[in-house]
């Protein structure tokens, strides 16, 4: 049976009736018309707005049947769409691009996604250039040996601009991920590995691997310690200090630890973890014992942050133990979801067993990677940014982000009623908690902003600090000042708001007409009842 649909390209022009409304269509550029087939008695009754007629096509979910989604009754379809099964028949291209961008309103305004670090807005010749290469798969190195090109170019860019030990005519040692968590496996891997080499030459057991880090990483490093069978060890928090100690963090480490792992950007306060007195410590630690435990940093936040405001700051391979690195191009390296960087200090910190190698073009292209596939277009996107921007305009966005941040958390402060558990130098974000949590919580203070279209997460610290919660607002290059003083002054509605409620729960309730009416004749009831016994006959 044919869809009941037609399309204005086959529509015989006698065919309609005044039954049958025509409609422009919303895609101009197609030059057509769109002609409604669905009868109706009136004919302003035929129109996009049939979404709110009771007539639309709507299906129930039954026990035992799979659900289907309604298709509102438009110029294009009448019958409801399979949800979870492939549909028997086709569907004009308008019309699954009108069911599926109906469905994607009701997702907010990434600008307005203040919870993600992910880069939401880039140059329109960016997007361009993204877009033309969207269809090139970057494991195809005979295809798209430029591609190719292009990353070892970001890949040596990002090292010099972590200071690895390599001159300027040499390869630098990294790769391109799907973002900082295969970064983070792979370099997790390399150490892995290495320990595992270096046990077995000892003639001692390889089969207990851990590996040292606070109680506030990211979950990557939980997966990566639960897929490659490594034992995670952490450094538990205090209230009022949301990252790893480096003391007790070298306390913990053993023969068996395959590296310590830093937090340059800790995505609950932002906070630098002290990389540098890690080093020491963990130098002193190993002349010790004769161990040779590496460190490993994530600045997967951030590594495109510190180098250019705040490049005094010894985190990166000017420490002798920092043996590799990942960073996100798609957060602060301000490139579209999808892309992460992993860059080891020297070829000997990556085992050559755990690399592929692949010889195109009279040139041999070590690769190592846990994917396959993968698009290039990310590639080409921080390629651009690296030497559209350079150094100069890097450090300008990091410097406004930072400023924008001052604001906020400056706005926040004023309010008197939240304390700021950030730091002020770090990832320019801002965290504050609340400083009475008796009558509401953050958990509400975030559902609440949710009606001006702010997405703020709220969220509890990890162990041992569970009982302290805490709100985020992240700065990205795309939040303005004018919108940090618009999420202060919509924040300052929602307490008003917050509070006005919570002192009218605390109020005793308000009587009804009808009680006040009933209290008033009992006490009469029984005055009377007094008067009638204290009468002497």
């Amino acid at each position: 049976m044919p869809w009941p649909w037609t399309h204005a390209a086959s529509a015989p022009q006698e065919a309609w009736s005044p039954h049958h409304v025509a409609h422009e269509s919303p895609y101009k550029k197609t030059g057509q018309r769109a002609l409604c087939r669905v009868p109706c008695c009136e004919p302003t009754t035929c129109s996009i707005d049939r979404l709110t007629q009771p007539n639309m096509a709507v299906s129930t979910a039954q026990t035992g049947e799979s659900l289907h989604s309604s298709t509102f009754a438009s110029r294009y379809v009448r019958t409801p769409l399979p949800r979870f099964k492939i549909p028997e028949q086709s569907i004009p291209k308008e019309a699954a691009y009108q069911i599926i961008n109906d469905e994607l309103m009701l997702d907010c305004n990434p600008r307005l996604n203040l919870a993600s670090f992910v880069t939401t807005w880039m140059e329109p010749e960016c997007d361009k250039l993204m877009m033309d290469s969207i269809n090139k798969n970057y494991v195809n190195m005979d295809e798209y040996p430029v591609t190719t090109e292009l990353q070892n170019r970001c890949v040596n860019m990002i090292a010099h601009l972590f200071n690895a030990p390599i001159g300027d005519d040499e390869t630098a040692i990294g790769v391109g991920t799907v973002g900082s968590s295969e970064a983070i496996m792979l370099a997790g891997l390399a150490f892995k590995r290495r320990w595992q080499n270096r046990r077995k030459a000892e003639g001692k057991p390889y089969d207990k691997p851990n590996i040292v880090t606070g109680a506030n990483v990211q979950v990557c490093w939980e997966k990566f310690a639960r897929y490659f069978e490594v034992e995670l060890k952490e450094v538990k928090l205090t209230e009022g200090y949301y990252v790893m100690n480096p003391e007790k963090a070298v306390e913990m480490v053993d023969e068996n630890t395959i590296c310590v792992a830093a937090i340059l950007g800790s995505t609950l306060t932002g906070e630098f973890e002290d990389v540098k007195m890690l080093n020491d410590l963990l130098t002193a630690k190993n002349a010790e014992t004769g161990w040779d435990t590496p460190i490993h940093v994530d600045a997967a936040s951030g590594g495109f942050i510190a180098p250019f405001i705040y490049p005094e700051l010894e985190w990166d391979f000017r420490l002798p133990l920092v043996k590799s690195i990942n960073v996100s191009g798609h957060k602060y390296g301000l490139v579209y979801a999808g892309v992460g960087w992993v860059i080891w200090r020297t070829k000997d910190d990556l085992p050559d067993e755990l690399i592929f190698h692949i010889n195109y073009l009279g040139a041999d292209q070590p690769t190592f990677t846990l994917n396959f596939s993968k698009g290039s277009n990310q590639i080409i996107g921080q390629y651009y940014q690296l030497i559209r921007l350079g150094f100069e305009g890097y450090k300008d966005i990091m410097q406004n982000c930072r400023d924008n941040a001052t604001v906020l958390r400056e706005g926040i402060q004023k309010m008197g009623c939240f304390e700021v558990v950030s730091k002020d130098s770090g990832v320019p974000l801002v965290a504050f908690s609340l400083k009475d949590s008796s009558r509401y919580t953050v958990f509400e203070v975030a559902e609440s902003l949710r009606r001006f279209g702010w997405i703020v997460p709220a969220y509890t610290m990890p162990a041992d600090a569970e009982h302290v919660a805490v709100m985020r607002v992240v700065i990205r290059e795309d939040f303005s000042r004018s919108l940090s003083e618009r999420l202060i002054a919509d924040l300052s509605k929602v307490m008003a708001d917050m509070d006005a409620h919570a002192a009218k729960k605390a109020e005793p309730a308000k009587k009804t007409v009808h009680q006040i009416e009933m209290e008033v004749t009992t006490y009469w009831r029984r005055l009377v009842d007094r008067k009638k016994g204290s009468l002497v006959c």
